[in-house]
């Protein structure tokens, strides 16, 4: 709303209601805001009223040390690449702002840096981006602990309509999740946030559950979708340890008497034999008894691969 402000002499509420998608008790509430910020915004009421600045009136400029605008520029750069931005990806205008209000020579040298940088990582599904004003909407019921009404769609394109206390936001493996209460299924619930439509906050209140960690529920939700075998493994070593080496989304970890406890779902076993062999600590496989001859044979193809010679 101030860019609208400082590029027009005066916008009407339905104008600026229009620009920004938003109806326009929003826009007087964005006034106000403003205001508080001490940013002169005059209202003028009446059939031809509007919003405009106080005559003269700039924003003060950007300053940056050469170390805070490197962080600001990688820091965009690399939420782009990771796919923590929405569908609205904003990222380009937003370092073309930064750019225009920098030195030159700095200016120059970071777009060095920008133009060459390049990434392991691989390019994130733009499908997967939530929209801005479903984020928006989850993060601020998460802070004031509202109910929302949200429209969902499943993986298999089913439509329903859920009542949802959202404990928390959780970005995982490129994608965006919401974990809470569901009141359809009585029971605490992931959703993605690109599976979701329209979200509605309510007047209805909650409470977090004590030590409700929205992290780990979303990566034992994720760890836990029906594959074929259910795995339960001890390994010999500690949680610090086996947290460092196994990624949250492969499986879910618990410290327990002996080590720590590995939990998962897997397609295939021999898959699975591959991962404990490379962890390089001892282990027990509580179950699937399948996965101990997976295991077996690994190791009878590692002793042929070193029993051969070179020619």
């Amino acid at each position: 709303m101030l860019e609208l402000l400082q590029s027009h002499h005066r916008l009407t509420g339905t104008e600026l209601a229009t620009h920004l998608r938003v109806d326009e008790r929003t826009v007087r509430r964005y006034a106000a805001t403003l205001a508080d910020l001490g940013i002169p915004v005059a209202a003028e009421r009446g059939r031809y009223g509007g919003y405009r600045l106080r005559p003269g009136y700039k924003l003060p400029p950007l300053m940056l040390t050469d170390d805070e605008a490197v962080a600001v520029l990688l820091g965009l750069v690399a939420a782009d690449r990771l796919g923590l931005g929405t569908e609205e990806s904003a990222t380009a205008t937003a370092l073309a702002k930064i750019r225009r209000v920098l030195p030159a020579a700095l200016a120059d040298r970071l777009a060095a840096v920008r133009e060459h940088l390049g990434f392991t990582l691989r390019d994130p599904d733009p499908t997967a981006r939530p929209a801005t004003g479903t984020l928006l909407a989850l993060g601020t019921a998460v802070r004031q602990r509202r109910r929302v009404t949200l429209d969902h769609r499943s993986w298999s394109g089913g439509a329903s309509r859920r009542e949802l206390d959202p404990y928390g936001l959780v970005f995982h493996a490129g994608r965006w999740y919401v974990t809470g209460h569901d009141h359809l299924r009585d029971e605490v619930r992931i959703f993605r946030l690109d599976r979701i439509g329209t979200v509605t906050t309510e007047a209805a209140t909650f409470t977090v559950p004590d030590g409700f960690d929205p992290v780990a529920q979303v990566t034992r939700s994720l760890a836990g979708v029906p594959y074929a075998h259910a795995v339960e493994v001890l390994l010999e070593t500690d949680l610090p340890a086996a947290r460092r080496r196994i990624p949250p989304g492969v499986a879910s970890l618990t410290e327990t008497d002996g080590g720590v406890l590995l939990r998962t779902r897997v397609d295939r076993l021999d898959g699975m034999a591959q991962l404990l062999a490379g962890l390089g600590w001892p282990f027990t496989v509580r179950r699937p008894a399948a996965l101990r001859d997976a295991v077996r044979a690994h190791a009878g193809r590692l002793v042929s691969w070193a029993d051969r010679t070179p020619g």
